[in-house]
């Protein structure tokens, strides 16, 4: 017992954008998932925040990685190298002298192939995890949502994250039907990067793009409290003289109509596959948004009409499956759902 202070315990949503770190039921770390490494050395030059002002920006000394694309890991070196610089920044803050032993808990997405489930475990090993979960990142958003997963009735969770779009309906701690798209936060911002060159001859960056679907991003094209339109500046397409166009809510709605199309027929298909009891619950409680995706204006609105069937929007979409993974991180003796 006098030695458990040498173990810490972390809850991590290794996420296609962001990562977030739990800690004693407190958020220690939450970052972009981004590498800044050098091209000659290979080493690493900065993580998180820093990486992300570099991104887009760099000269041919150095190159900025995204480690996970949609969803899952693409670049294993870049990804360790990340796992292990947070897992670094967090122990800085709690234990300067010392490297403890790491509990951890690792959402991943519901589709993960064995080859992509053995990539997050091997990656968290090497970053220094001695105990290593793993846990699917819909049961984890409706542990972090507040949903009773254990509980003999049905719950469908939809997680819309940076790669990959989840929908899950979940009974008695499984999952029953679930179907994992890549069509999620990514598509969306390509999609408004190939409007604006289509529509407005603007070329803009990822970062630009983001910064337009946080600020005017819609699905619906009558909102209640609109949004001012986004000043985007940019070179033109042709020409590459400077040029701006004013980018409203309704044009992005029309933009994004496509991608959010496929996710509506996601849920349709997971909802046609539901047992017949399950379902009936499901109607009653309603279907739970979660993740980055969630906060785009109307969505609720716009499924809701869809499906005939309650949407609700997670309070905190952004950090659900790190709050699930958290919660967790306190049962992964009574969790049978976990993934060692």
């Amino acid at each position: 017992m006098a030695f458990n202070f040498l173990t810490q315990e972390l809850a991590m949503d290794l996420g296609t954008a962001n990562t977030v770190i739990f800690q004693d039921d407190k958020i220690v770390l939450d970052e972009p998932s981004i590498v800044a490494i050098d091209n000659n050395t290979k080493k690493c030059i900065a993580i998180g925040q820093k990486a992300k002002l570099m991104q887009e920006k760099t000269n041919p000394g150095m190159r900025t990685v995204r480690p996970l694309r949609d969803g899952v890991i693409a670049d294993f070196n870049a990804a360790e190298m990340m796992i292990r610089g947070f897992i670094r920044q967090v122990n800085n803050k709690r234990h300067p002298l010392f490297t403890p032993n790491i509990k951890i808990v690792v959402g991943i997405p519901s589709g993960s192939t064995e080859v992509e489930i053995r990539a997050v475990r091997d990656s968290s090993e090497h970053a220094g995890g001695r105990d290593v979960y793993l846990i699917y990142e819909p049961m984890a958003a409706a542990l972090g949502i507040g949903l009773d997963v254990e509980a003999p009735k049905g719950n469908m969770v939809v997680d819309i994250g940076g790669g990959t779009a989840e929908i899950a309906v979940i009974s008695l701690g499984g999952i029953v039907v679930q179907e994992s798209i890549r069509t999620a936060g990514d598509v969306f911002t390509s999609d408004i990067q190939y409007y604006l060159r289509q529509q407005h001859n603007i070329k803009v960056g990822e970062i630009t793009a983001e910064k337009i679907k946080i600020a005017v991003g819609s699905v619906i094209t009558e909102l209640e409290d609109e949004p001012e339109p986004f000043i985007v500046r940019g070179p033109n397409v042709m020409t590459a003289h400077p040029v701006e166009a004013a980018i409203t809510y309704q044009e992005i709605a029309h933009c994004l109509d496509k991608s959010v199309a496929k996710i509506e027929s996601s849920i349709q298909h997971v909802l046609e596959q539901t047992p017949p009891e399950l379902y009936s619950d499901i109607v009653e409680n309603g279907i739970f948004l979660s993740g980055g995706g969630a906060l785009l204006r109307g969505l609720d609105t716009r499924f809701s009409e869809k499906m005939n069937i309650p949407f609700h929007v997670a309070e905190d979409p952004l950090r659900a499956v790190a709050r699930g993974t958290c919660i967790a991180l306190k049962n992964t003796e009574n969790y049978s759902f976990l993934m060692r």
